[in-house]
């Protein structure tokens, strides 16, 4: 029954009921007519509810979306992309670099991938094009330079992974940087030797504006200090994540005011959609609480486990399967949901194993990663059309995207034969 009941759920999220009701209206549909179970299965849901409210550590959560609400809105990301594309303007390939090396800085500033996508996509996809790229490997680039914030830090889905989990968050966050920063050189390795390879495809750009030395360091600068600010404080120590969220947030508005665009209307913006991400995040919690709940009363959890750890008895077998479900999942599902369904249904199952959880959860966060890259649904896909309008096709989207899914699989597959990318900074 509680399989049934996690396929009733697949369902409904594959015909389009939100998620946070498709799994809280399936685990009180199933309550309600199993006999052994009845309602009184959740006498315990408020306690678990009032525990996710005195969460610090998801506290975090809504900070740094704020931050990079802040941070979308303070025209950063377009004084960046002109520096850095002034700085590789005469290298074949080198806008297309400019490109992935922004994404890795606002990931590490603001890890919003809509913000990231959509900013990249009005700026850079226009610039790419009148220089002559491809359009696939152009919507490939930012499609996939805009998910980076999903694994270099500090990232929404560490926080939660952290959170699900039971580990620390600033342990992920320094475990992520080395296969964070591997994937942006397999980016970058990639459009150089694409470019090298097929001039037409990724030419140098010929430009008579060149930009002084002083305004390539006012656009890089401030965004490296901010990240440096809020990423040093946690890994030395000084301060939480949920602390140094805050404390960027202060830094994207000083950041804006640095840049000229503090307004009321732009903190309002802000903090209006701080509240209906943060909310969405949420109810979508409470929800996979209740499923929880029942999930693991109809002994779904204990299945999963006496299966993998004694039926089959393999640790491999068990990464193997875990890693293709989430990259399966992925295409259909959106990381959140993924992240509070399935992850504690797989975290049981890893320490009977004894897999270390910091090494685990990053992988499971560059599996999700590929989440916002995958047709049909892939989120990040969405926001490049949306941004891009009709100056690329949707099949070209698709095209462009394959080659990054493949190195992104090969970045996961660099961390599962060398653990060590993870403990470097541990």
């Amino acid at each position: 029954m509680a399989f049934i009941m996690f396929g009733v759920a697949l369902a409904l999220l594959l015909f389009g009921i939100p998620v946070a009701f498709a799994f809280g209206g399936v685990a009180m549909f199933f309550a309600f007519f199993i006999p052994s179970l009845g309602f009184d299965v959740f006498n315990i849901l408020p306690f678990r509810i009032y525990g996710i409210m005195n969460n610090t550590t998801l506290m975090a959560v809504p900070l740094f979306i704020m931050m990079g609400l802040i941070l979308e809105k303070s025209g950063m990301a377009e004084k960046l992309l002109i520096s850095m594309s002034s700085l590789f303007q005469s290298v074949r390939g080198g806008l297309g670099v400019s490109v992935v090396l922004v994404g890795a800085i606002l990931a590490a500033s603001t890890g919003i991938v809509s913000a990231s996508v959509v900013m990249m996509s009005v700026i850079a996809l226009p610039l790419m094009l009148r220089a002559g790229y491809n359009k696939g490997l152009a919507s490939g680039t930012i499609a996939a330079s805009g998910t980076l914030g999903q694994i270099i830090p500090p990232s929404i889905i560490l926080i939660v992974l952290g959170d699900v989990m039971s580990v620390s968050v600033g342990d992920l966050f320094m475990g992520a940087i080395l296969p964070g920063l591997t994937l942006v050189l397999l980016y970058i390795t990639y459009i150089v030797v694409r470019a090298y390879r097929n001039k037409e495809d990724a030419p140098a750009v010929v430009s008579d504006t060149q930009i002084s030395l002083f305004e390539v360091l006012s656009a890089i600068v401030p965004p490296l200090l901010l990240m440096f600010a809020v990423l040093g404080t946690i890994f030395a120590g000084i301060a939480s994540p949920t602390e140094s969220a805050a404390f960027g947030v202060i830094g994207a508005l000083i950041l804006s005011a640095y840049n000229k665009t503090l307004s009321f209307a732009m903190i309002k913006y802000a903090l209006f959609e701080t509240m209906k991400l943060s909310g969405m995040i949420f109810m979508i919690l409470i929800g996979a609480t209740a499923f929880s709940l029942v999930f693991n009363e109809l002994g779904g959890t204990d299945r999963i486990v006496e299966f993998f750890s004694q039926d089959i008895g393999s640790v491999w077998i068990f990464i193997g399967v875990a890693m293709a479900s989430i990259f399966i999942l992925g295409f259909f599902i959106d990381f959140i949901e993924i992240s509070f369904i399935i992850v504690p249904i797989l975290v049981p199952v890893m320490a009977a194993f004894g897999i270390d959880p910091i090494w685990f959860g990053i992988l499971i966060a560059m599996n999700l990663q590929a989440s916002f890259l995958t047709p049909p649904f892939g989120l990040s896909l969405f926001f490049l059309k949306g941004a891009a309008g009709n100056s690329v096709t949707t099949m070209e989207i698709y095209k462009g995207i394959i080659p990054f899914i493949v190195l992104q699989l090969l970045a996961l597959g660099l961390v599962v034969a060398f653990p060590d990318l993870v403990f470097a900074f541990l």
